[in-house]
This record gives structure tokens, sequence and C-alpha cells, in this order.
């Protein structure tokens, strides 16, 4: 049996994609909830388990209390109220664990009875290798809050969004693979101007995605509770001189940083009507044709719930929905990009090169 025909392959890597989108959105309510900084340790092992006992939970609670987050913040909570936040980080770490086994535990198995062959595993253990690595990256950036400030580093918070968006992408791709067959190359691929403009846009949305990130981290979102005006202005004054040297208030100023993270959206629904009229009359399929429209379409209503998670003070819920779309965004960009690169040309009659579609 190929690669292509196994079905159970399939569904794995489908769930691993549906694992990491909710994990993403999941990790977004422990960081609005502030409940990331709850638990200060990292115990990959010990750590399944939570606090047995008032002794137990005692002692969690002090070593809680050294940090920053409780003697700048939470100054007076209780261990009840201490008890809730741990939870919703507990279960979050907890989540990353069944996670890893969903991807080691079906892994080993495929490579174990030569579903997949080890001569191709190559890709399938860089997604097993880049999910632990995914686990570090997100003690590194927790880490971060237990210092000084009692916040994590918005660049750490940022890369391990990044890191995450690159596994779905990554793990998204092979299961495309097995969805429609492996690719042979023959005579390259053509880089015609739809395939570029869908790397394009990919690119500038995951730039607005990346300052989303640093939105978060700053919370950025907190600078402007007024849409389109800030500060009853369309573009506030000063800008780029809250700062020293000016660049850094590209990526650390909070008022900056969200001024460019609300326009930037537009250039990311420019591309998406640029992309929709260049394909529409170019004979691509009817799958690249509407996800072209549901991806315009999508990016309307992510400019909509923008504007409400700052009309409504960053409100848990519309914040939410609001990165869930993000990650919906990115999913459906690279649908079209692996769409396009993957069918053959649209131009009849014209000799260029073509891709032939074989199961591996």
């Amino acid at each position: 049996m190929s690669e292509k025909d196994n079905k159970a392959v399939t569904t794995w890597l489908y769930v691993v994609c549906a694992l990491i989108l909710f994990m993403v959105v999941f990790g977004g309510y422990v960081r609005l909830t502030r409940s990331g900084l709850s638990i200060v340790e990292w115990n990959p092992i010990s750590g399944v388990f939570p606090p047995i006992g008032e002794e137990a939970w005692q002692q969690e609670f002090a070593k809680y209390q050294l940090t920053p987050e409780f003697k700048k913040v939470n100054k007076d909570m209780t261990l009840d109220g201490y008890k809730r936040i741990f939870y919703v980080e507990y279960v979050h770490r907890l989540i990353a664990r069944f996670a890893g086994l969903v991807v080691v535990i079906p892994l080993f198995y495929f490579l174990w009875k030569k579903i997949i062959p080890w001569r191709k595993s190559a890709v399938y253990l860089a997604i097993g290798l880049l999910f632990a690595f995914q686990g570090f990256l997100g003690w590194y950036m927790v880490s971060s809050g237990l210092r000084d400030i009692p916040s994590v580093s918005h660049y750490r918070l940022t890369v391990h969004l990044l890191m995450a968006l690159f596994l779905l992408a990554l793990t998204l791709w092979m299961a495309l693979n097995h969805r429609y067959g492996f690719p042979k190359r023959v005579g390259g691929i053509s880089r015609t101007a739809p395939f570029w403009l869908s790397v394009l846009l990919i690119a500038v949305l995951v730039l607005q995605i990346s300052y989303g990130g640093l939105v978060a981290g700053l919370k950025a979102g907190h600078a402007s509770s007024t849409y389109p005006l800030m500060f009853g202005v369309l573009v506030p004054s000063g800008l780029l001189s809250i700062l020293k040297p000016w660049w850094r208030n590209l990526v650390e100023a909070a008022t900056t940083v969200h001024f460019i993270h609300r326009w930037f959206a537009f250039v990311v629904l420019t591309a998406s009507f640029i992309l929709y009229f260049l394909t529409k009359k170019r004979s691509f399929s009817s799958e690249v044709h509407r996800s072209i429209i549901w991806m315009t379409l999508l990016v309307g209503v992510q400019i909509l719930l923008g504007a409400m998670v700052v009309w409504f003070h960053v409100n848990i819920v519309l914040a939410l929905l609001h990165q869930g779309t993000a990650l919906i965004l990115f999913v459906v960009a690279f649908f079209i990009n692996y769409r396009i690169v993957h069918e053959p040309l649209p131009y009849p009659g014209k000799l260029e090169p073509r891709l032939e579609l074989t199961a591996a």
C-alpha cells in the first residue's frame, strides 16, 4: 500500500493539524486569563499530576508567591484563586502532553509496520522533533515572566506562535500530499503570477499574525479602545518617537505595534483581492476559486473581529474568535498555494513545464 493510499496516515496528520490549531487557541485563553505563569516549574513527568492534599497546594502556592506576577499583580490572591489559574495552565500542559503522544505513538507504529518507509521518514520524524522543541519553547517563553516583570517576553511569545505555524504548515503539507498524491516534478514548477501572489499572500499573513503575537505579548490591544480612530485621530503623532532608536517602536512600543497591526490587515485584504481577480478567469480548479473567495471573505470578517476586540476592550470570547480566524486564514492561504503549485498549469496549449501527480 502506498503512502497516498493509506488513510490511517492521512487521518493521523489531519488530527495533528487539528491539535495544533486547538492548542494555539487554548494557549490564547491561558494568556488572556493570566494563567500561564501559575506553574513555576517545568516537570514533564511529575507534572502530569496536580498537587494532592492541602500541604502540596500550599507548597505550590508558596512558589507562585515568589514570582513578579504575584508580587505586582495578584498580591491579594487567595489559595482558591490560585487553584483556578493553576488548573487552566495545568490543563494546557496536559493537552500538550496528550498531543505529543498522538504524534509519537502512531508515528512509531507506522514506522514499525513499514506503512511509512524509513527512507521517507525524515519529514515525519521532523514533525515529532518539532513538537518536542515547541514544548521547550513554551517553557522558554514562560520562564521569561518569572524573573523581573510579570509577563512573558513578547519576542518569545511570537517565536512560539511562529513555530506553531511552521509545524502546522509542515504537517498540513504532508496531509495534503497524502490526500492529493505526492507530486513528481517534470521539468520543474512554472513560477506563474498566481503562484508568486499566493506566496506573497502567505508572507503578508504571517507578518500580520506575527504582529498579532507582538500585540498579545505587549498587551497592546488595550492601547486604544476606539476604531478606526486612535486617540481621536487616524494616525497618532509620535508613533516612531516613543522609544530610541526609532526602529524599536516598530516592535516594542505598544501604541505603534497596535497601529501597525490594525492597518496592515488591509494589506492582507488587498493581496486577497488581487489574487481573486488574477485567477478568476483562469482555468484553475473550482477548489482554488472557492478557496480564494473564502479567503477574501474571511479577511473581511477578521478585520471586523479585530475592530470588535478593540471596541469591547479585549473581550476574551472575541479575542479568541479573532485568534482562531487568523489560524483558519493561514490554513486557507496555505491550501491555495498548495493547490496552485500542484495543479497542471492553467494555460492549455502553452509549452511550459507541468506537474504530474503520482503516488510516491
